[in-house]
């Protein structure tokens, strides 16, 4: 978790599919969060691709690749905001994000057909299937999971809750 002495950032753990129109919709929050706490709290993706979304484990692996360059939550973001575009074109449009971000696209092409991050996917998944994942967006702060799949309402108050108990108050 945190150690405020230390000043050890407190952990988001953020259960996402990039295909899922409500996980953009919990974009809002984590942004708040993220200018609220700053460097106090590590927002981490974490995958959940749902079986329903064609393109959702190609999107979650691009989206590893955009980590390994250094942009995952920019490249994550800028997918979201852009759901119907990944679910009518899939593999040309996470291609094409890449480009859009200055990221080496070619990379991307390459990893995608290489398989390089498909272990980082699966065992996201695996690990959210055993803690009680069943929908995105789901968060785990403190050790506490948050299912926003039905209803995000109230949970950025109760993820600040959590961590400033976390951070001791502050």
């Amino acid at each position: 978790m945190s150690d405020s002495s230390t000043g050890s950032p407190v952990v988001l753990d953020v259960w996402c599919e990039l295909q899922c129109t409500d996980c953009r919709s919990a974009l809002e929050d984590l942004r708040a969060l993220r200018a609220h706490y700053g460097d106090r709290l590590e927002l981490r993706l974490r995958h959940f691709p749902l079986d329903k979304h064609k393109h959702a484990f190609a999107a979650a692996q691009a989206a590893e690749e955009a980590a390994a360059q250094g942009q995952a939550w920019p490249y994550a973001e800028a997918v979201l905001a852009r759901t119907e575009e990944l679910a009518a074109r899939g593999e040309p449009f996470l291609l094409e994000v890449a480009r859009e971000l200055g990221l080496d696209a070619e990379e991307f092409d390459t990893a995608l057909i290489d398989g390089r991050h498909i272990l980082i996917v699966d065992a996201d998944q695996a690990e959210g299937k055993a803690i009680g994942v069943t929908g995105t967006p789901t968060y785990v702060i403190g050790g506490e999971r948050l299912d926003g799949g039905r209803s995000q309402e109230g949970l950025r108050a109760r993820i600040e809750e959590i961590a400033d108990r976390l951070l001791g108050g502050e």
